[in-house]
């Protein structure tokens, strides 16, 4: 089983303190890295090369958002969750849009906070609903050029869909009547055919080759399970 190296950045102590009570709940994580800045993240991210980082929105000095926008562009295997205490879904998407990889609010239960950084971790953690209105009004309609075909498979063109749509690898599956192992391995595919790192960047895709449904509110209804 994989352990997670997790570096945790954040200019208050009682947060700090509170997401290293959080970790230690879970054996697949470690926290190598306490940082409270921005600045300081970066330079540590060099030096540790964490496997995730819990990085603060808001901070003095360089702020979450800059932050992950440098590390991203140096490091992008890293993966980023950023932490706050707004829902606000324009913030919250302006961190996505930089290349985190999701959010978490902090108070939010510790089990809430170990199922969506191991669903981060799986690369199986769904969009909300509004930040996913949010990126079908950041991206005007578009139509695929003929010419440039998209590579996927009419499966792997449904799977894209469900996956713009907000949906879980086990909710995919369940919708599919396929195995998850299976999804999982289609999106595999997916993301090395587009050449994408993540969900977030599917549905930036999948928008901008015109491939969602916008008349149908965002996407087809799923299924009852």
């Amino acid at each position: 089983m994989s352990i997670y190296r997790v570096l945790i950045v954040d200019d208050s102590q009682h947060a700090r303190e509170a997401m290293i009570v959080i970790l230690a709940e879970d054996d697949d994580y470690e926290v190598v890295g306490i940082v409270s800045s921005g600045e300081e993240a970066i330079a540590v991210t060099e030096q540790l090369m964490p496997d995730l980082i819990l990085m603060d929105i808001e901070m003095q000095g360089m702020g979450g958002l800059e932050a992950t926008r440098i590390i991203k562009l140096q490091y992008p295997y890293v993966k980023i969750v950023m932490i706050t205490v707004s829902d606000d879904v324009a913030h919250l998407f302006e961190a996505l849009k930089q290349g985190a990889q999701g959010y978490l609010l902090k108070n939010l239960s510790p089990s809430t906070w170990l199922a969506y950084l191991h669903a981060i971790m799986r690369d199986d953690a769904p969009l909300s609903r509004e930040l996913a209105y949010q990126i079908l009004k950041e991206f005007p309609i578009s139509v695929a050029n003929e010419d440039d075909p998209i590579p996927l498979t009419t499966r792997e063109r449904e799977i894209l869909n469900w996956v713009a749509s907000g949906m879980t690898n086990k909710e995919i599956a369940a919708q599919l009547g396929i195995s998850d192992q299976t999804v999982k391995n289609h999106l595999k595919n997916i993301l090395q055919k587009l050449h994408l790192e993540n969900r977030v960047q599917l549905t930036r895709y999948a928008l901008d080759k015109g491939l969602v449904n916008r008349k149908a509110g965002l996407f087809p209804k799923r299924k009852r399970l």
